[in-house]
């Protein structure tokens, strides 16, 4: 099984700020890592860990240390994993942008268009199944919103009829079967 995690809070997303890459957690982000850390041990002791990875995000590796802590495995990083890049955009409040960012035309400067984006993360995806493979248990993946977004737009069956949820909550997980 994939457990694909969003990192903690941030104090950007709190003040929906556009993130930059350096965005450490802010102190409730660390505790819901510290919770996720121990939902996910009480997993291992159901079902076996036997890896986790993560963005080379700090909020992302912030998120993921905890758990492979709690796991007593190394922590693996692969920038694939990473956040849609922004540009000259991140650091900038959504509400003084004056537009709407996440069209899907919309190419900010300096940053991945969309179909940019995707494309990175359908690697990722090639790179998550490849580590889930020879992985003993079930592999952790700490990421984005955004990249749970086009995980689930461009690889995960849903059922008939049913949309991708357009946003994930701080350090939810979402379960995926083989």
């Amino acid at each position: 099984m994939l457990l694909i995690v969003r990192h903690g809070e941030t104090a950007s997303n709190a003040a929906r700020v556009v993130q930059t890459p350096g965005t450490p957690l802010n102190e409730r982000g660390v505790g819901q890592a510290e919770r996720l850390a121990s939902r996910l041990a009480e997993h291992h002791r159901r079902r076996p860990i036997g890896c986790v990875v993560a963005s080379d995000l700090r909020r992302a590796e912030m998120t993921a240390e905890p758990v492979a802590g709690a796991l007593g495995l190394p922590l693996l990083i692969e920038p694939l994993l990473a956040e849609r890049n922004f540009g000259d955009l991140r650091g900038r409040a959504y509400a003084d942008i004056g537009l709407d960012i996440m069209e899907p035309g919309y190419a900010p400067p300096g940053g991945e268009d969309w179909e940019t984006f995707h494309l990175r993360v359908d690697a990722a995806w090639a790179r998550i199944r490849q580590t889930a493979e020879i992985t003993e248990g079930d592999s952790v993946f700490v990421t984005h919103g955004l990249v749970c977004y086009s995980l689930a737009l461009r690889h995960l069956h849903l059922g008939d009829g049913m949309e991708p949820p357009t946003r994930w909550g701080n350090t939810s997980v979402t379960h995926v079967q083989g």
